[in-house]
């Protein structure tokens, strides 16, 4: 039935929905446009045919069809097979017993004989029985979404109060181990005692104030999810077809506000979108652990304070040396074993070793820490280009190698003439204010902390951290390669003072 009512609305010129019907005298209907093509063929003075009965007319006159028009535009704004399925619907208009259809573009019913066509022109409109059908699994999928959501931020908040304990409990930590520093100091140095903690404070409260911030965000965006389930439900549980569709537009309205765009912004309802309900992201459910500053506060801290009150002295705890069977070819050690340069000229005649690096052009220290707490220095000055950290003593030493954690090295890098990065996988980038001119190496070998400092003002650089280091470490350096040019020809110094 429907091709047959489909077929009487065709063109049998173009064989298309008729564009501007029109009929000239034998009640067969062509487009305008078919009709005058089709004679502009013929003769120019000739008489003018019928396509379809081929009856011949000396000179015809076009006249439109208003009902076929409208018949057509009608058409046009409802699917005929949405029509006549919903004729056997048993849910008619208030006014019009005969044809009800839902409008998914408005998320509205929608009277075939009431409605303006032209509300409905390009929208999406189908019958009851296919709209019940597809909103209904749309509200499924927005359930399971807001589930999933649920589960994200319920273990969001698991990890934001572990963090909360753990963060209280080592500014904690904190206060004790600053307090204890400070009481072996003289008398006049209490002032820099009060200045610490107060800094020490603020900074806790600034990131417990964060976690507690995000705790309520989250709690309130997980409270928000569990309302749009509840919506949600409710309108799935709803028993007829008619009260579950009447209420769809206001239900999608209420559901889009716990939904985000890829922005974080809220997603209004968008009266053109054929689907029922906006898709938005989800709240962001994915969170990282936000490491306490404990590192400003830890360290070699009465040397740190020391710096602070006087600019002028620079003892180094740690007097280290050199290991010359460690040393690349190229690289020229000064005899104390202190200082190590890139030797531009002929690999030096040594005696090879397995403990000897022959590509990187790297030295390790003499002595290897494998337990207890250990700071030294490393004059960096007027250099482009170096490497400073620590190396397991296992690390293999032949080749090129890869400097980072999982090789054994835990070093940071001055490269491109003014660029620093920790030496991770991939490289961090380092917030470095000015050229460095020291660096402070500080190494808690039972805590497995790591951590670089500007040597100069004590500014933290970069902190690697691990559960246990597996072996061994010893300092690692590289002075990298000097050029034609003159760059990169100052050594590295290792900076020994004997207070």
């Amino acid at each position: 039935m429907a091709c047959c009512l489909k077929d009487e609305l065709l063109c049998s010129i173009c064989l298309s929905i008729y564009q501007d019907p029109v009929s000239f005298g034998c009640e067969h209907y062509f487009c305008r446009k078919c009709i005058t093509e089709h004679w502009s063929r013929q003769e120019p003075h000739g008489a003018r045919d019928c396509p379809e009965c081929r009856r011949t007319f000396a000179d015809p006159l076009l006249s439109p069809s208003l009902k076929l028009s409208n018949i057509v535009e009608r058409y046009s704004a409802f699917p005929l097979d949405a029509i006549l399925n919903a004729q056997r619907s048993f849910y008619p208009c208030k006014d019009h017993e005969k044809v009800k259809l839902f409008c998914l573009s408005d998320k509205s019913l929608v009277c075939f004989f009431c409605d303006e066509p032209a509300l409905h022109e390009q929208h999406q409109v189908t019958t009851i029985d296919e709209a019940y059908e597809e909103i209904q699994r749309e509200m499924k999928e927005q359930l399971a979404t807001l589930q999933d959501s649920e589960k994200g931020h319920t273990e969001a908040l698991r990890l934001l109060q572990r963090q909360l304990t753990e963060t209280k409990s080592s500014a904690k930590g904190l206060r004790a181990t600053i307090g204890e520093v400070f009481e072996n100091l003289q008398r006049f140095l209490r002032e820099r005692q009060k200045a610490m903690l107060e800094e020490l404070e603020t900074d806790t409260a600034r990131t417990l104030s964060d976690i507690e911030h995000k705790i309520q965000r989250f709690s309130q965006q997980l409270r928000d999810v569990k309302e749009g389930i509840g919506i949600l439900q409710e309108r799935l549980n709803e028993p007829g077809r008619l009260e579950f569709l009447e209420g769809v537009a206001l239900t999608s309205e209420r559901c889009s506000a716990y939904c985000l765009t890829d922005h974080g912004s809220a997603v209004l309802p968008n009266s053109h979108s054929p689907k029922l309900l906006i898709k938005g992201k989800i709240h962001e459910t994915n969170l990282t652990y936000e490491d306490f500053p404990t590192s400003k506060y830890m360290g070699p801290l009465q040397y740190t304070i020391w710096k602070s009150l006087f600019q002028d002295i620079s003892p180094v705890p740690a007097a280290l040396t050199l290991d010359p069977v460690t040393a690349h070819q190229r690289l020229i050690l000064s005899d104390d074993c202190t200082i190590v340069a890139y030797g531009n000229l002929h690999p030096q005649p040594l005696q090879d070793s397995p403990r000897r690096f022959d590509v990187e052009v790297s030295v390790l220290g003499a002595e290897g820490f494998g337990s207890g707490v250990h700071y030294w220095e490393v004059m960096v000055s007027e250099k482009t280009q170096w490497m400073i950290g620590v190396a397991n003593e296992t690390v293999s030493r032949k080749g090129s190698i890869q400097i980072q954690p999982s090789r054994g090295f835990y070093c940071i890098v001055m490269h491109d003439g003014n660029q620093y990065s920790a030496c991770t996988e991939p490289w961090t980038r380092l917030n470095v204010k000015s050229k460095l001119e020291k660096v402070g190496v500080y190494l808690d070998y039972p805590k497995g902390l790591l951590v670089f400092y500007n040597a100069d003002d004590m500014s933290w650089l970069y902190t690697y951290r691990e559960k246990t280091f597996p072996a061994k470490l010893c300092p690692y350096f590289s002075p990298g390669q000097s050029h034609a040019n003159g760059k990169n020809v100052q050594p590295l110094r290792i900076n020994t003072v004997r207070l």
